[in-house]
């Protein structure tokens, strides 16, 4: 069973700076030394990308490296967005999570 942890979602405030200061090891810098971790560079839908990207890596589809880097993943992601009829254009909220559950019934979502 694949378990997908949001563990850091930051707005960023204009020039790529994060609004909030953590304490540790960034994000980037983690991503980097694990390969369980990934950093989501997505401008939106970004919780559409990470689950394709982490069920790339489980399946091990020879497409998982371009989708990590963001090259080839839009299409997948607007054909899954429209597959199960959520639009993200303003935001997500617990519906939108439910509806990516039960598409995704053989994973389990940990927000």
């Amino acid at each position: 069973m694949l378990v997908v942890t949001v563990h850091s979602v930051k707005m960023s405030v204009g020039f790529g700076r994060c609004a909030l200061k953590s304490k540790g090891t960034p994000l980037s810098v983690m991503a980097h030394l694990k390969q369980s971790i990934v950093e989501v560079k997505a401008e939106e839908n970004c919780l559409a990308h990470a689950l394709i990207i982490a069920i790339a890596r489980i399946e091990k589809d020879p497409n998982y490296n371009s989708y990590r880097r963001g090259y080839r993943i839009r299409p997948v992601v607007q054909k899954l967005l429209k597959t199960i009829y959520i639009d993200l254009s303003n935001g997500a909220g617990i519906p939108e999570l439910v509806r990516f559950q039960e598409r995704f019934r053989e994973y389990k979502i940990v927000v």
